[in-house]
This record gives C-alpha cells, sequence and structure tokens, in this order.
C-alpha cells in the first residue's frame, strides 16, 4: 500500500465516523504509521493538521443539516460533534464569518473544506481518455476556437486569498450571489434559445483584494443594460467534468481544480489567465461542465 492510500483509508474512515470522537492514534493504527509519522504525512497530503480538518468537515457535513428548520442547532451540534451549541456556534462563526443562527436565518453559500481524493493526485490520464474518481468524471481535449464568442449578462467581485485553491477555501461563497443575480436576470437578457452559460474570473477593476466574475449567457443582440465579455479565438484545452447531481458538481470543484493543475504540468503546459466554465443547461440542476483553459508551453514556446 502507499503511503498516500494509508492516509485516504483514513479520511474516508473519518467520514464514516464525522460524528463520533475521532481519536488521532486510533487513525494512525488504522494508517499502519507511528502517530509522529502520521500527523506529519497527513498535514502534507491533505494541506490541514488532522483535528483542524475534522473540525472543517465536520463544519462541512453540519451546513447541510442546518438547512432543516426541524432539527434545532443544539441537536446539529451534538450529532457532529461538536458537543454543545456554544463550541459549535464558536467554531462556525470562524469558519465562515456567520453564525449557525444567521446562516439558517439567511442562507448563502459557503465554501466548504472538501474530502481530497489524494488519488487524484498519483493518476494521469492522455486527451480523450476518461478518469473516474469519487462521484466525478473529468476528461481532456484541446480544441482551436476559430471566432471568438461574446456574452451578455451580469458581473460582480468576490474576495479571495492568495495560495488557496477551491475546496481549501472556508468562508461565505460571494459567487454566490453573482450566480442567483444571473439567474433573476435571465429572462430578461436577449440570448440564444439553448446557447451555452458561461462564469469567468479576472481581475478587471476589481479592488485589491478581490476578482471580478462575469456571468452571462450567448446573445441573439446587444442590450446595454448588460455587461459583455468575449471568449477570445484561440487554442484551449478543454476539461470536461460530470458529476453525479449539481450538489456534487459544485462540491468537486476543488478536486478538478487540483488534478487539472498537475494534468498540465504532465503535459508541459501551464494555464495561460483567465479558466472561463462553460455550462449548457440555463438552470441551477447543472451537472455538468467544462472548463476551458488557455494554455502555453511551459518553455514560453507555442
Amino acid at each position: 500500500m502507499h503511503a498516500w492510500e494509508s492516509i485516504q483509508k483514513t479520511l474516508n474512515y473519518i467520514e464514516e465516523h464525522i460524528g463520533e470522537e475521532i481519536q488521532i492514534e486510533e487513525l494512525a493504527d488504522l494508517a499502519g504509521l507511528s502517530l509522529f509519522y502520521y500527523q506529519r504525512l497527513f498535514a502534507r497530503l491533505v494541506k490541514k493538521p488532522v483535528r483542524e480538518y475534522v473540525k472543517l468537515r465536520r463544519l462541512a457535513r453540519a451546513c447541510e443539516s442546518l438547512r432543516n428548520k426541524e432539527n434545532s442547532i443544539l441537536n446539529v451540534a451534538v450529532e457532529y460533534g461538536f458537543g454543545g451549541r456554544e463550541t459549535f456556534t464558536r467554531a462556525f462563526k470562524d469558519t465562515y464569518g456567520i453564525t449557525p443562527a444567521q446562516y439558517r436565518d439567511k442562507p448563502v453559500g459557503l465554501m466548504n473544506y472538501d474530502k481530497p481524493d489524494l488519488s487524484l493526485n498519483y493518476r494521469m490520464v492522455d486527451e480523450g481518455v476518461p478518469l473516474i474518481g469519487e462521484g466525478l468524471v473529468l476528461e481532456y481535449n484541446r480544441r482551436t476556437l476559430r471566432e471568438p464568442v461574446n456574452f451578455l449578462g451580469v458581473v460582480g467581485y468576490y474576495s479571495f486569498t492568495k495560495g488557496k485553491m477551491m475546496g481549501e477555501r472556508t468562508g461565505v461563497d460571494e459567487s454566490d450571489a453573482i450566480w442567483k443575480q444571473f439567474f433573476d436576470a435571465l429572462k430578461d437578457i436577449p440570448h440564444i434559445p439553448g446557447g451555452r452559460i458561461l462564469g469567468v474570473s479576472y481581475h478587471g477593476d476589481a479592488p485589491d483584494g478581490y476578482s471580478t466574475y462575469f456571468i452571462g449567457v450567448e446573445p441573439c443582440e446587444e442590450d446595454s443594460r448588460f455587461v459583455s465579455w468575449q471568449l477570445p479565438a484561440r487554442e484551449y484545452v478543454i476539461c470536461s467534468f460530470e458529476a453525479d447531481n449539481p450538489k456534487q458538481l459544485m462540491a468537486s470543484m476543488g478536486k478538478m481544480m487540483k488534478f487539472t493543475r498537475g494534468w498540465l504540468k504532465s503535459h508541459g503546459l501551464i494555464a495561460d489567465g483567465f479558466f472561463p466554465e462553460m455550462y449548457d443547461h440555463h438552470t441551477p440542476e447543472m451537472a455538468y461542465m467544462e472548463m476551458w483553459i488557455p494554455f502555453r508551453a511551459r518553455n514560453g514556446s507555442e
């Protein structure tokens, strides 16, 4: 068994016993490692100490239960191993910046720390060969866009933390409000029936510490009430990304981004700027997307 497989075994155990008391010594025994080396290897592969990771995964699971208003906050706290409401509230606010009661009264999108699929760090696939991971299917292909494609929609800003990828950040997901704004406005945007939806982050005129996020649809005519953005004509690596359902799709975005970074590196490529997300359906119930990645050779040549 590889070292990463030992850690993955304990990640699976944590998820299956998330509401129970979990001892690090027990996890080390399960992995067949000394306590010292287990904690060291865990932190290196998962990017978090064991106890911090367990807390973040408990909070992520608790968020789902909080949506059921018939389940009291105290019950949720006890169910996911926090012991009491006060401890739960403090951990929740430290992580997301709001209390469980505030989240329940006014639900917002939250960024959670994902359960890693470490196998994705040790598997590489060729172009056109699907990769099946934990709850997702990925496939990479190169495609040349001969003509630029225009999109019309809305724009907003979200804060970001340098050095942390999706799935490793926690807090309120500010892009969720921009998506809501887009779907509320969609009926008024003159668009091609069945046209694709695009979401893309770029700096634009965003203030320091923030990114601009545009969401739009292929238009059938111009409309000055909305913002326009153009997908440039060039060659892209397209990552087709499918999950069992929309919730799983969003939850697996971090895994997809991490694997994509490794895939590009293994093929001698580096991402060149923005990362547009392309969707084929006009509803929030989307379980398939494509990431269009402009790229260049790592040595600087095309």
